[in-house]
């Protein structure tokens, strides 16, 4: 049975009428219209879902610009999930783009002047936590218990402060935005239930004039905190959460860099939590970087790799690629470690540059270059000769032609390595046509932003890009999360994840040079990298929940005498794994009571 579409009222609104029902308007039959006493208010047509999907496409479509369609099915989302649902699961490689990347960077810039139009004002879709009310957190949390159907206690929350959305920077209360739109990949691509999901803004302020001045600005208007209050205001909203929901699963999302390594580092294991500018998205691109390597022609240890951008996201993105050359290609950290070079906004990371590096940056900063500094990406591309080059700058073409087409000149026998990984696509570092002309159509491509197919003009062969999107392993985190319930989420955890997603390539898709499945199979590779999420925290001793420990013991996966995570799984858990993925309804039979 689908959940109520959440409302102030924990079973209906005025009429009565339980809240799923209503929102099957005209799908309802006449018989159930006459018991709940809504004769004569609606049109006399009885539809099925289906209908009521394609007039909701129809809508959809009409729609003139992006951030329209956005609004609409935000609108739609919240007056009646179940439609919403089917029509993102329908139409998912069109829509995902709606509902998250790109077009959710435009919302969260917008998101003061549009949010009065995303929802009914009954409507209850998270929490807005400011610093001034963070005493308060118990108050606040039942006040949303109040204010939602009855049952629906939160399992899966996305937390974010605001403060460096999408490489748009601070943008405060606006960047409740992605919590939201995170929830929904939750739900559509990993099968977690709606009613259950929890996004938060922690209104912190902002160091944002524009902001600030903005007459229509809904949030705190004040400076962000120093760090000690900053921590204190947070360990009381988590503290809180905690309390109230004990087996929340909890994702960290678009805090500042020192912030998104502090929060992990305080509470990674205490909490089941996990941070995915970290966490997911150094596991989704270590996955991209497996096939890739698969596929390049040149050894894992003679990989030569430049990281353009030296924020959270990317460092956290290196070390997992560390870890994986030490664990799956048997190589000494120090060696892993020195297959890697930085270049931030002043030049190549070096240990003798200078000027005094951030903390994260230090574990990467090379002491192997004598006198050498190289102030710009080409020159570093010409002292390094990468093999893979990987944009996480946020800098709009930083990976031009001429940078391009050097990789190709260097890389004659192996085939390079470009993941623009930035986004939205006003800050990738390269195009998808970009690197398959300047490279002879032989790049291994992944990108952080949607980019069209390529049709090769000598052969007319199209290319599908990669896209290291980390859709592809947050909703699969939580999903074994939420069945599993292990203690923490491990690195190893992580790793069993990357490892997975890039076994779950078709020989077709390996075939056409893809770094990662196709986005139309995601509901089918979530609970596969599911599957292999809970095999391993059963290995490891982390799941707490008694029925996943009995059935991976009695269905070890194909590697389960391997010390390494290798990210298989056994049918029988796939198969109870896919069984507990929510679905929208398919029939309004199924929101009837049994009893009307």
């Amino acid at each position: 049975m689908t959940p109520a579409p959440k409302s102030n009222s924990n079973s209906s609104d005025n009429s009565g009428v339980p809240a799923p029902l209503l929102s099957a308007g005209t799908a309802l039959p006449r018989d159930v219209r006459a018991a709940l006493r809504l004769k004569g208010l609606a049109p006399a047509a009885v539809e099925d879902f289906a209908a009521q999907e394609a007039r909701a496409y129809e809508q959809l479509q009409s729609k003139g610009s992006d951030l329209e369609k956005y609004i609409f099915l935000s609108w739609l989302r919240n007056t009646n999930s179940g439609l919403f649902y089917r029509i993102v699961l329908g139409h998912l490689k069109e829509v995902a783009p709606i509902i998250y990347t790109p077009t959710v960077g435009q919302a969260c810039q917008e998101f003061s002047h549009i949010y009065p139009f995303l929802a009914p004002p009954s409507a209850v879709d998270g929490l807005y936590i400011p610093l001034t009310e963070v005493d308060s957190i118990d108050e606040i949390i039942q006040n949303y218990l109040a204010a939602v159907p009855a049952g629906c206690t939160p399992e899966t929350a996305v937390i974010t402060d605001g403060s460096r959305i999408l490489g748009l920077g601070d943008l405060g209360m606006n960047g409740m935005g992605i919590p939201v739109g995170k929830l929904q990949l939750y739900v559509a691509a990993g099968g977690l239930d709606p009613a259950r999901c929890l996004p938060i803004v922690l209104d912190f302020g902002t160091d944002t004039q524009k902001y600030l001045d903005d007459p229509l600005y809904l949030g705190l208007r004040q400076k962000r905190p120093a760090d000690d209050e900053f921590y204190a205001a947070a360990e009381k909203v988590l503290g809180g959460l905690t309390r109230a929901f004990p087996d929340l699963f909890i994702q960290f999302e678009d805090f500042s860099t020192d912030h998104a390594f502090g929060l992990l580092e305080r509470w990674g294991d205490r909490i089941l939590c996990f941070n995915d500018d970290i966490q997911g998205t150094g596991s989704v691109i270590l996955a991209g970087f497996i096939s890739a390597i698969k596929q390049a022609g040149i050894p894992a240890r003679d990989q030569r790799i430049l990281f353009v951008g030296a924020g959270s996201a990317g460092v956290g993105v290196a070390k997992q690629l560390v870890d994986y050359l030490v664990i799956e290609h048997g190589i000494p950290e120090d060696e892993a470690r020195a297959m890697f070079w930085f270049v931030d906004s002043r030049g190549m990371i070096t240990a003798n540059r200078g000027d005094r590096l951030a903390e994260h940056k230090v574990y990467f900063a090379r002491h192997d270059n004598g006198d050498t500094q190289c102030a710009t990406l080409e020159d570093t591309v010409e002292y390094v000769r990468p093999t893979a080059l990987i944009g996480m700058s946020t800098i709009y073409k930083a990976f031009s032609e001429p940078i391009l087409a050097r990789m190709d000149e260097m890389n004659p026998t192996a085939r390079p390595i470009i993941f623009p990984l930035s986004n939205p696509e006003t800050k990738a570092e390269c195009t998808f046509e970009e690197a398959m002309r300047c490279t002879g159509n032989r790049v291994l491509f992944a990108s952080g932003t949607a980019f069209p197919e390529y049709t090769v003009p000598e052969t007319g062969e199209v290319r599908v890009p990669g896209q290291g999107n980390n859709m592809y392993v947050f909703p699969p985190i939580g999903l074994g999360a939420r069945l599993a319930r292990p203690t923490r989420i491990t690195d190893t955890l992580i790793f069993a994840v990357s490892k997975a997603l890039s076994n779950t390539l078709t020989a077709d898709e390996t075939a056409r040079g893809e770094l990662y499945p196709r986005i139309e199979r995601i509901r089918e590779t979530s609970a596969q990298v599911a599957a292999a999420f809970i095999h391993q925290a059963v290995r490891e001793g982390l799941a707490r929940d008694r029925f996943w420990i009995d059935l991976v013991a009695a269905h070890p996966a194909p590697g389960a005498a391997s010390p390494t995570p290798d990210g298989s799984y056994s049918q029988p858990v796939l198969d109870a794994v896919a069984a507990r993925m929510w679905a929208p309804p398919e029939s309004v039979r199924q929101l009837l009571p049994t009893k009307l």
